[in-house]
């Protein structure tokens, strides 16, 4: 048996060398995406206090690392969604109706007491087979 080498990737260097993470680790036809959130290149929050775009913000992060990878949300297997907003979140749900056309992953909806910082509101993680 073959193993595989990792292969990592980082939408925004700075800031994950910052933070001790890469956004995405390919491993064989698995990705496993970490969460995004709605932040500028710098690191820093936008949208804040603005939940639905904070949310499309968090999916169109999420594209990119996928595009990088020759995928779409089409490889998605698993979505995870942790918010400090439930309410907020299911009230904005159907957005993901945009983003997932011909079926929905598996995942979880979380609510927790906070996120890495108090301004976001959304954060959203994935597993991708390839």
């Amino acid at each position: 048996m073959k193993s595989e080498k990792p292969e990592y990737f980082c939408l925004r260097p700075e800031v994950e060398k910052a933070y001790g993470y890469s956004h995405a680790v390919k491993i064989g036809n698995s990705i496993k995406v970490s969460g995004a959130v709605s932040m500028d290149d710098e690191g820093a929050p936008t949208a804040v206090g603005d939940f639905l775009l904070q949310m499309k913000n968090c999916y169109a992060d999420l594209e990119k690392v996928l595009k990088n990878y020759d995928c779409s949300f089409e490889n998605v297997v698993v979505e995870n969604v942790f918010t400090t907003d439930m309410p907020a979140f299911l009230e904005h749900a159907e957005f993901r109706n945009t983003i997932y056309t011909n079926h929905y992953p598996t995942g979880t909806w979380l609510e927790v007491k906070g996120l890495a910082l108090p301004e976001f509101l959304i954060e959203i993680e994935l597993e991708v087979h390839k």
